[in-house]
């Protein structure tokens, strides 16, 4: 009998680990440019566009969702990392990266603006680019020189190392209510944290390129690899309880995925790019 209870217990466990968080209503691939290894870097909160780049993050392309046209909005190096986009979808932050003739890289701030179309530079700073899309924005986050995570807040730069001083830290975000971050440490998984650093808690230890799809979700990739090239990925939809589920199976090659309101937008390793409808 108690073995029976025991059995019972881990399958109702399992059910509850993988429940279903999202509904996925359709997914289609949409039409881009043949050829070119697309990565999605960016959505518009509102839905309306898909920010796309390179494989290597080289420049930035807007994909109207509407009329499935593309813009160039950057050719520069960079660009293509860690974008940000106004609620409004009306502005983007992006940096560019230059090599001058002392072989010294140099990283550009600009801001382009999708309603007159002109783009400006920007203070060279490493943080608070959110508050130069969103000013009522509070906090701001990013990873420093050291790889450990610097929260900007009320104009003030404080580094946190949720995990150790001595662990390094990638993929760092904060939920929409600000108050938790997703993050990763190399080599040992995916954790959140709140937003001071404290309450740590173990998300997967295959949570790659995690997202915000709201204060309670997040859709990140699973992937396998060789330590030369991704053999085999997938998304993954997570929540704060431990709680997972498979959006798109890892034989489907599907990388870094961006939400808005109701998608997710991703690409596959052949550049391929896909939209899902969730609720």
């Amino acid at each position: 009998m108690k073995k029976t209870f025991l059995l019972i217990a881990a399958c109702v466990f399992t059910m509850l680990a993988h429940a279903q968080i999202l509904e996925v209503v359709s997914t289609q691939q949409l039409p881009t440019e043949a050829g070119k290894m697309w990565k999605v870097a960016g959505f518009s909160p509102v839905g309306d566009y898909i920010l796309l780049t390179d494989s290597y993050d080289k420049g930035l392309i807007r994909y109207d969702l509407a009329t499935q046209t593309r813009k160039v909005i950057s050719e520069g190096v960079g660009a293509g990392w860690a974008v940000k986009i106004s609620r409004d979808g009306k502005d983007i932050v992006y940096r560019e990266k230059t090599i001058d003739a002392n072989k010294i890289t140099r990283s550009n701030i600009y801001k382009h603006s999708l309603v007159s179309n002109q783009r400006t530079m920007q203070a060279k700073a490493q943080v608070g680019m959110t508050e130069m899309v969103d000013k009522s924005a509070k906090v701001d986050i990013t990873i420093n020189t050291d790889l450990h995570i610097v929260l900007v807040r009320n104009g003030k730069n404080i580094v946190l190392t949720p995990n150790g001083a001595n662990e390094r830290y990638i993929d760092a975000k904060v939920s929409p209510d600000n108050k938790h971050i997703i993050y990763r440490v190399s080599g040992k998984g995916c954790y959140i944290c709140d937003i001071d650093g404290n309450n740590v808690r173990f998300v997967a230890s295959r949570c790659h390129a995690p997202q915000w799809y709201d204060n309670n979700t997040l859709v990140a990739m699973d992937y396998d690899d060789n330590g030369e090239q991704v053999t085999a990925s997938g998304i993954v939809a997570y929540t704060l309880d431990g709680k997972s589920q498979v959006l798109v199976e890892k034989n489907q090659m599907a990388i870094f995925p961006h939400v808005a309101e109701g998608k997710i937008a991703y690409t596959n390793t052949k550049g391929e790019l896909f939209l899902m409808t969730v609720k």
